[in-house]
């Protein structure tokens, strides 16, 4: 089960979401590639107008014996390169990327040519630059010597603009391809994936356009008739083409450097709320990614640190859990005054023997359900399930200012609850009152929270007593004693008898049943 999913899964709202369809997602990495390779195109073929025109226009390419090369042989490849990038380009992604497109799981094949279709689609964009860099240095040095290194360079690094802005933009058109085989177990990762895309974006940005000026600077000295105003304007447009290209690469490398780390921060967030039912998108192959998955990870351990304690709390109660969670448990306990609330079921043996072992437990988990309602409203404890009795504890661990009332009122409760909602079976209920140790109880390797004490004892045996009558529950006179004047107003007493098991005689107090 994925979670934690939205509009930002892949760093970015231009990708979509993970669960978006195959059509819409083959339509928007479609869209993004083709559009990666034209907005680069363009970028490049901006430069290139803009230094051969202004930034070195002598010596000039539109003398007029160059007509051809300029009205005919460049419109001519342009298109052609169009043509064959974008043709190519979608070939090759329907090709290789059938598997994304169909959402079906890669295979290891599916996997190594899915990997290669960025260094495909670059090497294409290269081949296509060089080709350019050849042809037309080799047709303009035809026409005029003194155009091949012009050419040479300006062809040169515009082919470098475009490859640099299209190896960023693939790799991130390629992210739900990629978090797709991260997520299927086939992550390679790239050694030094960020310095890499820094280095990249500091060679095309910055690094090329100033070994431009340099060159420009160098001609314009060897060359006699450069003015320092040539000079100036060369220098001028390469730096505006540098902070520009430089910007560009700058936005790309830091959006895939802040998208992944804004997916971790913002997962980051949730957990802090409280929600660790969240998991990132994994689709980065760089260091990036290492702390995508690590932050994954530490999730998955806290939500299983989380079911953990919620199971151990349904067996021993939350307080106990959380007591036992937040400090090192040990064998033994200490002297406390709590109040113990026994309910035990009547006539369990013939309700086994009439009704099929299926009808018992749905009865008893109804049973059950009502008694532990009522005692966490009253903040006790359900110490034990002792098969159809139930053993509940008000006073430890948890302290109550009232044990004795919260237990009394418990057991009104749980009367009137059985009575309308389990009218299948009927219940004692006894309430004792006293000194009692509570601690753990067991062997160190094996052990359980418990109450042991003269104040079980006598609640067990009250709820023997109170079977007469169900809807009466019964309490020893020493739990009305100490309970607060509004709750022991609903209790009288019935009589004093010696329990089984006691010595002392003991007053009886049965809860008032309202007509």
């Amino acid at each position: 089960m994925i979670r934690g999913r939205g509009e930002r899964d892949y760093g970015s709202v231009l990708l979509g979401s993970a669960s978006d369809g195959p059509t819409k997602r083959r339509v928007r990495i479609q869209t993004i590639l083709t559009g990666s390779i034209v907005l680069s195109n363009f970028v490049g073929a901006v430069v290139t107008i803009s230094l051969s025109s202004v930034g070195i226009p002598e010596p000039s390419t539109f003398a007029p014996e160059m007509w051809w090369i300029n009205y005919i042989a460049v419109p001519i490849y342009v298109a052609l390169a169009f043509v064959i990038g974008i043709g190519w380009g979608t070939y090759t992604i329907t090709r290789d990327l059938r598997w994304a497109i169909r959402r079906q799981p890669p295979t290891a094949a599916d996997a190594r040519r899915t990997r290669r279709v960025a260094g495909r689609l670059l090497r294409l964009q290269a081949a296509l630059w060089l080709g350019a860099v050849v042809m037309f240095t080799i047709m303009y040095g035809i026409q005029s010597p003194m155009l091949i290194p012009k050419m040479f360079f300006v062809i040169g690094l515009s082919g470098a603009v475009v490859v640099g802005v299209t190896y960023l933009l693939i790799e991130l058109a390629l992210r739900p391809v990629s978090a797709d085989l991260i997520s299927a177990g086939y992550r390679r990762r790239k050694r030094s994936g960020v310095l890499s895309r820094a280095v990249v974006a500091w060679i095309v940005g910055s690094a090329t356009p100033i070994v431009g000026i340099l060159l420009l600077v160098s001609f314009g000295a060897f060359r006699q008739d450069t003015s320092k105003l040539d000079l100036f304007v060369g220098v001028f447009v390469l730096a505006v083409i540098s902070l520009g290209t430089g910007l560009l690469l700058t936005w790309l490398t830091t959006t895939s450097v802040t998208g992944p780390l804004r997916s971790v921060r913002n997962g980051m967030n949730k957990v802090q709320a409280g929600n660790v039912d969240v998991d990132l998108v994994v689709y980065d192959g760089t260091e990036l990614g290492d702390l995508q998955v690590g932050f994954n990870s530490m999730v998955s351990g806290l939500r299983e640190r989380e079911r953990m304690r919620d199971l151990f709390g349904r067996h021993v109660g939350r307080e106990v859990a959380e007591a036992a969670l937040s400090s090192d448990p040990a064998l033994g306990g200490t002297e406390r005054t709590v109040a113990a609330l026994f309910v035990d079921v009547i006539g369990s043996t013939t309700l086994a023997a009439e009704r099929s072992p299926t009808e018992v437990v749905e009865i008893l988990n109804r049973f059950f359900a009502v008694i532990v309602r009522a005692v966490e409203q009253q903040r006790g404890l359900v110490n034990k399930f002792e098969g159809d009795a139930v053993l509940a504890i008000f006073g430890a661990p948890i302290d109550l200012d009232d044990a004795a009332g919260a237990a009394l009122c418990t057991a009104r409760e749980i009367a009137r609850e059985l009575e309308r909602r389990v009218p299948e079976l009927s219940a004692g209920i006894g309430v004792g009152f006293g000194p009692a140790v509570a601690g753990n109880v067991g062997a160190i390797e094996r052990f359980e929270y418990t109450i042991i004490g003269d104040p079980v004892n006598e609640s067990a045996r009250l709820s023997e007593l109170a079977k007469r009558d169900p809807r009466r529950p019964l309490a020893s006179g020493r739990t009305v004693d100490v309970a607060n004047p509004q709750e022991a107003a609903h209790w009288e007493e019935q009589e004093t008898t010696s329990l089984r098991g006691r010595t002392e005689e003991t007053r009886v107090y049965a809860a008032v049943v309202d007509d």
